[in-house]
């Protein structure tokens, strides 16, 4: 059957002498693996469809849910700018790698979709990278269903002024509750109402904000808590980001 879809390469890979396997995420067939013969060749007219991040239209032959055969694309947005840049090009990997291990192949994808379009075209506009991506993890998270809750208590369902948030109960901890789990985070008003603002946010929405660097610190281990604890990923882009996040200055 022919396929005509929307989709982002959020992996691709040499295959063979000449070709290339990318992994697309789409909007209405959810993860799709399309095989791009002679791709790895510089005149070939499907190299630039399978460059990473590539958000197009690819037009494929695929039998019975396996690997598609790419016969014809066309660039909507290349995001050529974030492989240029190599901490932008370490934010949208994490973004791909993280969509790549949550996502099932066949899964629907539209939420998906939607949101990592949304991420890699804040990193390319120059949003906060960091914020970005914090709020990316939060909505791979909901879409997962594991999006933790803010509002209310997560054990008695009590409304207070804390403002402390447990990654392993997954949400806000009223004071009377707080005991449910030691190692929860007692974080500070700025932490805490990014979190709030990010469970209800879509990320399509986000606009420029600035925030402080103790605050995107701490906001940095928050989220990292919570997406060791709910989704237990091992990621080399993660590591990887680690790493140059260390040496930007």
């Amino acid at each position: 059957m022919l396929y005509r879809v929307e989709g982002i390469v959020i992996r691709s890979m040499d295959y063979g002498e000449g070709n290339k396997i990318v992994t697309l995420c789409t909007e209405t067939h959810g993860k799709i693996g399309v095989l791009a013969r002679g791709a790895k060749k510089l005149k070939s007219r499907h190299a630039a469809l399978t460059q990473l991040f590539t958000y197009g239209e690819y037009v494929f032959y695929r039998q019975n849910n396996g690997l598609g055969t790419l016969n014809q694309g066309e660039i909507i947005e290349s995001h050529f700018s974030l492989r240029e840049d190599l901490f932008l090009a370490a934010y949208a990997s994490y973004a791909c790698e993280l969509l790549d291990r949550t996502l099932q192949d066949e899964e629907v994808g539209q939420f998906w979709f939607t949101q990592l379009k949304a991420c890699l075209e804040g990193l390319s506009s120059g949003k906060d990278p960091q914020i970005i991506t914090h709020l990316y993890e939060m909505k791979v998270l909901q879409a997962a269903g594991y999006g933790p809750s803010f509002d209310t208590c997560i054990s008695c369902g009590r409304e207070d002024d804390s403002m402390t948030v447990s990654a392993r109960l997954g949400g806000k901890l009223c004071s009377r509750c707080r005991y449910h789990d030691p190692a929860a985070f007692n974080v500070s008003s700025g932490t805490y109402k990014l979190l709030s603002l990010f469970e209800k946010m879509d990320l399509r929405r986000l606009g420029n904000i600035e925030v402080k660097d103790t605050t995107k610190s701490e906001l940095k281990t928050v989220m990292r808590a919570f997406m060791d604890m709910q989704l237990g990923l091992k990621l080399k882009s993660r590591n990887f980001l680690d790493q140059l996040d260390k040496y930007e200055i």
